[in-house]
């Protein structure tokens, strides 16, 4: 063989290796390693929860090896007037902002802007001197603290061990301390700035001691005021030309525009009797509308909204080691230190926490069909994904539902993916 033959299948090879995978529709079912009657049984069980008035409608979207083997809809955006729901709607997709921020902070760790174990008061000032809840009074909402033994650091902010609570959804003292300063969970906010409400936020006390416990809170709004001072980008400026325009994310906004306002999925919620009722107005801190309330106000923790396959696309970048479609956006290292536990031995369930991530350990493994080294997370609004590193897949189960008795239908889903694997 010729040494620039050598060469060139050199190179060929290379360039294959660093061209990500694009998500397309497979061309066979079997191919990927599915079997097309095992889907069937997703499509039976999702018309049957629609049937039986769980849910009113549901969007449900598997990928292997970048290759779409399920991908449908089932019930109603309305169940008044029969309106059905399809495959390209809009969902609120909450705390799976989080994923994206944290995506844009570790972008910017890249470029070193930043270290993980700088503390937060090195870019934002008010965290300069925090200190941690001793005593809270629930007849008045007063407390007493005492000082932080460290300063929280970006690492603990993005593991969610920084002590930060959440506003309005969080625990009896994060709801009280953060409701006397104007805090709140940043879904629908106005006359308010990111950077005063996270200033303001870094002047409160701790709910615990920087890295001892994690406690899911807004840790990842201050995080989008960091990408903001880091960048000097609005985070929705930021997302969009890093992010969503160069993954081809055409349907992910803080702002959902006029044109699209149809596809905006409806919301629903139990009554007392178990009954779907479509909501109209307040769900979690802010008004159901919310996607269609322009803001300048962008909350990294919960603001966007999205279609489920526009999320796929995101997470398939992420499987992909951080590259898409020829294009790269996070190092495969980058990758690796965000989906591996970043908590040591801080208790959460059988599973651990990466950067942006919950993370399946071999225990947690024990009690799902998801590998070791699974990541996910989701949505308050019951909006759910999975990525299998091992299986090479991406599983996206979206709803929108507000206290339903029915929240395990996304492991029922994610249970049935795995079963129709065939190889």
């Amino acid at each position: 063989m010729k040494l620039s033959t050598l060469f060139l299948m050199l190179a060929v090879l290379f360039a294959c290796t660093v061209m990500a995978q694009k998500i397309e529709p497979a061309a066979n079912v079997s191919a990927s390693g599915f079997s097309a009657d095992r889907l069937k049984r997703i499509d039976e069980q999702m018309n049957d929860w629609v049937k039986k008035g769980w849910v009113n409608g549901t969007v449900g979207l598997i990928i292997r090896n970048g290759k779409i083997v399920y991908y449908k809809a089932a019930g109603y955006n309305d169940i008044a007037d029969k309106t059905l729901m399809k495959k390209d709607d809009i969902f609120r997709i909450a705390s799976q902002t989080k994923a994206i921020t944290s995506v844009a902070v570790m972008m910017l760790y890249e470029e070193g802007k930043f270290l993980l174990d700088d503390p937060i008061s090195a870019y934002i000032p008010a965290y300069a001197n925090e200190t941690v809840l001793d005593k809270f009074n629930e007849a008045d909402t007063t407390y007493t603290t005492v000082p932080a033994k460290r300063q929280a650091t970006i690492r603990d902010l993005l593991t969610h061990t920084s002590g930060i609570g959440y506003a309005q959804i969080g625990s009896k003292e994060a709801n009280a301390i953060y409701a006397k300063n104007n805090i709140t969970a940043g879904v629908d906010v106005s006359g308010d700035k990111l950077s005063d409400a996270m200033s303001r936020l870094g002047k409160l006390p701790l709910m615990h001691q920087p890295g001892e416990k994690f406690t899911y809170g807004l840790n990842v709004d201050v995080l989008g005021d960091l990408v903001e001072i880091w960048s000097g980008m609005s985070l929705d400026n930021f997302f969009r030309t890093r992010i969503f325009e160069p993954l081809g994310m055409s349907d992910t906004y803080f702002n959902l525009p006029a044109n699209k306002a149809s596809r905006l999925v409806n919301m629903y919620s139990e009554d007392s009797t178990g009954t779907l009722q479509k909501l109209t107005g307040e769900a979690l801190g802010g008004h159901v509308d919310y996607p269609l309330r322009r803001k300048s106000y962008f909350s990294g923790g919960a603001g966007l909204s999205s279609t489920a396959y526009d999320y796929a696309v995101f997470l398939q970048m992420m499987l992909n080691g951080g590259t898409y479609n020829g294009k790269r956006f996070l190092s495969r290292n980058t990758v690796r230190i965000m989906t591996m536990n970043q908590i040591g031995d801080v208790p959460l369930g059988n599973d651990k926490f990466g950067l942006g991530f919950s993370v399946v350990t071999a225990k947690g493994s024990g009690a799902t069909p998801a590998q070791e080294g699974t990541y996910s997370w989701g949505g308050a609004f019951k909006t759910s994904y999975w990525v299998d590193p091992k299986e090479k897949m991406v599983i996206v189960f979206y709803r929108q539902l507000l206290n339903t008795t029915h929240g395990e239908l996304a492991d029922k889903f994610r249970v049935m993916a795995y079963s129709a694997l065939n190889d």
